[in-house]
């Protein structure tokens, strides 16, 4: 269910044109562009304060936030399990669609049910049901706090990569080219000292959680490791980090995917990762808030 910008202008108290503002710079999450106006979820939050002035605040509100859900009362098992149930398919359907995959939100529910969907590709049921598995792995691997490697990286990728046996969880052999990017990945032999200088990096930088995950994203898609399944694997890398670090993991829509795609080119022409930051700032923002209204006492 969507809503006009005129809707949420009287419903959030904000001018129609802040509104317009907001969803072209990716504020709203889930917010796209029909024609010549916008579609927004009704259920999207207001954004917390009318505008956000530098990257600094937002990460300041996201971190203000961590701390008061961290000092909320602990989510039970079932209620866990109930929210881990509903994030899987939506999540598993948008990064499997910004690749691609044909299934709907629905029919990826029913695949991760168990159920064949007629006309569909075989591929795409082995993809959903892989991106699951590999997210069943990451929240294991979260509990445990198990430190990021190429071990663990390959291991998510071989779940992610179903339906192409030999290609699992191994580098690539072959130079690869990224069609409309602004950046070529790097030639194979040069994949293994590449990642490993990625891992070095991360593990040693000092920036804020947001920023490390928004460069080491960027850089490991421009790395490209695999013949394929780099972008699903990247996302799912990137809520390990976020939910070791103790933050919900997000889920970037499809409906935002060319956002998504000009954050890459932002930072591969003007070296600049912001544009990256500020899209995984605004989904944490937002998911950090459904958890604190879940929590109200």
């Amino acid at each position: 269910m969507f809503m006009t910008v005129k809707q949420a202008s009287e419903k959030w108290g904000i001018s129609d044109r802040r509104i317009r503002v907001l969803c072209s710079e990716g504020k709203i999450p889930g917010a796209y562009q029909e024609g010549r106006g916008w579609k927004i979820p009704v259920d999207a939050k207001k954004p917390a304060d009318g505008r956000y002035k530098s990257k600094e605040s937002l990460l300041a509100q996201i971190d203000r936030k961590k701390v008061e859900l961290d000092g909320r009362r602990p989510l039970t098992a079932g209620e866990v399990a109930r929210l881990n149930e509903e994030f899987i398919v939506e999540y598993t359907y948008n990064s499997n669609a910004i690749e691609g995959n044909t299934l709907t939100l629905r029919e990826t529910d029913l695949v991760l049910r168990g159920l064949t969907i007629d006309q569909k590709p075989l591929k795409d049921h082995m993809e959903a049901v892989g991106h699951k598995e590999a997210f069943e792995l990451v929240s294991e691997l979260v509990k445990d706090n198990v430190p990021i490697s190429e071990s663990i990286i390959k291991q998510i990728h071989y779940l992610v990569l179903a339906d192409k046996k030999e290609d699992r969880g191994v580098y690539r052999r072959v130079p690869v080219r990224i069609m409309g990017a602004q950046h070529e990945p790097v030639q194979p032999y040069l994949i293994e000292p590449k990642m490993e200088q990625l891992l070095r990096d991360f593990a040693e930088s000092t920036e804020h959680i947001v920023t490390k995950l928004a460069r080491f994203h960027i850089e490991f898609e421009s790395i490209h490791p695999f013949i394929d399944g780099n972008g699903r694997t990247g996302r799912l890398l990137v809520n390990l980090e976020l939910m070791k670090a103790g933050f919900p993991p997000i889920d970037i829509k499809f409906t935002d995917r060319i956002a998504y795609y000009n954050a890459f080119d932002e930072y591969h022409v003007k070296h600049n990762p912001s544009a990256m930051e500020n899209l995984f700032a605004g989904y944490i923002n937002a998911r950090l808030d459904m958890y604190l209204d879940m929590l109200q006492d």
